[in-house]
């Protein structure tokens, strides 16, 4: 095929907060996570709460390796927690977030962003994790991210976000959970610079938290009442399809979206000075 007519590649972008694959039945089953992953064939996939050698919550196990090997796929972590063992053989307890990627990851780097402490509620460090993803011979920037619940820092990290997007050279979609509506302000402040693509899909009520679930023991039943996980990307980027995937395997509901890259090829020596991946 004439390299004119070469059409733009259509990746399948996915958002999910796995929660360290603690399950709503209250089990941690990293391989159940591992089957909605797969079975969503995306390609590109954007998870939250993910622990590597952090705790017995998860066995201590380094679940990005894990998930890495078992579906096959490169990864980069960006470790916003990272503490030093009491156990001075073991590696560092370390929770973040993860980007796998079918493609190859061509440079990574994980941002902190500024905590605004309160003396109460959860004063966790948060972070974003910037990738350049080569898709078939296209570059395009991937961001990950986990903010926080407080709103006055919520307004600090979105700002930080876009100053840290807005050096991008390639392509740029942002994924994550935001754990904000998609009527907060800040949430809207993103809007006016990236795409939302349940939006442009007229998907507003995908809802993605809680997952829906029913306790038997309890009584108790669980149905998605919010949207906080989203996928955003620039608005030249075509979105042709979004979904969210019912299932239990963690609180929040995986969201999954289809687009099409814009055929834009960047010489190596952009991103050579960068080139380097952490996984």
């Amino acid at each position: 095929m004439n390299g004119k007519n070469k059409k733009s590649p259509i990746v399948k972008v996915m958002s999910f907060n796995i929660a360290h694959g603690l399950g709503m039945d209250g089990i941690v089953d990293l391989e159940k996570t591992a089957q909605v992953i797969e079975d969503s064939c995306a390609t590109i996939i954007a998870l939250q709460e993910v622990d590597r050698h952090f705790s017995a919550r998860s066995s201590f196990v380094d679940q990005v390796g894990w998930l890495s090997e078992r579906l096959g796929m490169y990864a980069a972590y960006g470790a916003n927690m990272d503490v030093a063992p009491l156990d001075s053989e073991r590696p560092n307890q370390q929770y973040g977030n993860v980007i796998l990627s079918k493609y190859p990851i061509k440079y990574s780097e994980n941002h902190l962003l500024t905590q605004v402490y309160c003396p109460f509620g959860n004063n966790e460090q948060r972070g974003i994790l910037e990738t350049v993803i080569e898709v078939d011979g296209n570059y395009v920037s991937v961001f990950n991210t986990h903010l926080a619940l407080k709103d006055e820092e919520l307004e600090v990290s979105v700002d930080e976000i876009l100053a840290i997007t807005e050096k991008s050279h390639f392509p740029r979609i942002i994924a994550g959970d935001f754990n904000a509506p998609a009527s907060n302000v800040h949430v809207q402040k993103l809007t006016r610079h990236f795409r939302d693509a349940f939006l442009k899909m007229k998907r507003g009520d995908a809802y993605t938290y809680p997952a829906p679930y029913a306790n038997k023991e309890t009584g108790e039943i669980f149905r998605p009442a919010t949207r906080i996980d989203y996928i955003f990307a620039d608005h030249y980027l075509d979105v042709v399809q979004a979904a969210v995937i019912e299932t239990a395997v963690s609180d929040h509901l995986p969201i999954a979206v289809d687009m099409i890259l814009s055929n834009v090829k960047v010489s190596d020596q952009v991103y050579a000075r960068k080139a380097r991946v952490t996984v």
